[in-house]
């Protein structure tokens, strides 16, 4: 007789589900950084126990997502400029490798498939309104779809994780500072079509420096538009710099 599967227990299902949506909460910045973890609320949100959600909570300490003070109890990992930068560093850094690897193993399977994923990123627009004050959720999908298939024939599931747990918790930054600081992150449709053009040629080279210098005018927004600004709000009001001497440094920069 063949070997029953073994049951998930329900209680491990719970703690996923939990997790999950935590996780997707911290990510979208609907759980401010910084913010001190209500476990109780946290309860009543997701209509489960404590259990699960401490569970869920220890799971995320190890990816850098929360972290737990003594005494304390757990709080959502704040933003900070030099958290991003060592972030986009290393993102830069694993996804060379994979991009690289990428396109050494390139197949006309990987071709259309980053051809495709190109084409319905373009045909989304990145805000829901005119303001630009609401992202929209299939661009963004479409989004990670494409930075995806970039890397998709590396050959390394290890390595296919480790970028994805990169872009998750850079992007966290994106989109908390997109959603301060509307229309500053408005990206250049060019750049995506750069760096699929250069590793659809196979010019490993120039798809990763095109790579490369799309996550730092990122970085470098990011930093201008919206840590700055957030990190002189912390500061007495004499320290505070002008915005125009932001402008002026990120010019410099």
């Amino acid at each position: 007789m063949p070997t029953k599967a073994p049951k998930v227990s329900s209680k491990a299902t719970t703690t996923t589900m939990v997790y999950d949506k935590i996780r997707a909460d911290i990510l979208a910045g609907r759980l401010e950084p910084g913010a001190k973890v209500r476990i109780e609320q946290l309860g009543q949100t997701y209509a489960t126990s404590q259990s699960p959600i401490r569970e869920a909570l220890n799971r995320l300490a190890s990816e850098g997502l929360v972290h737990r003070e003594e005494q304390r109890g757990f709080f959502i990992t704040p933003v900070s400029a030099e958290i991003l930068r060592d972030l986009v560093d290393t993102r830069c850094w694993v996804e060379e490798r994979a991009l690289r690897q990428s396109i050494a193993n390139r197949t006309p399977e990987w071709e259309e498939g980053l051809i495709v994923a190109l084409h319905w990123l373009s045909r989304f627009p990145r805000y829901l309104n005119p303001e630009h004050t609401l992202l929209n959720p299939e661009w963004e999908k479409r989004h990670r779809i494409f930075h995806q298939s970039l890397i998709s024939a590396c050959g390394s599931p290890i390595l296919l994780q480790l970028c994805q747990d990169l872009r998750d918790r850079s992007d966290r930054y994106r989109i908390i500072a997109e959603t301060a600081q509307p229309v500053v992150l408005e990206s250049r449709p060019d750049d995506h079509r750069a760096i699929a053009d250069a590793a659809l040629e196979g010019n490993a080279d120039l798809a990763v420096d095109q790579l490369v210098r799309h996550y730092h005018r990122t970085l470098e927004l990011i930093e201008s538009h919206f840590l700055a600004p957030l990190s002189d709000a912390r500061k007495p009001p004499s320290a505070r710099s002008s915005p125009r001497a932001r402008k002026a440094s990120a010019r410099k920069g």
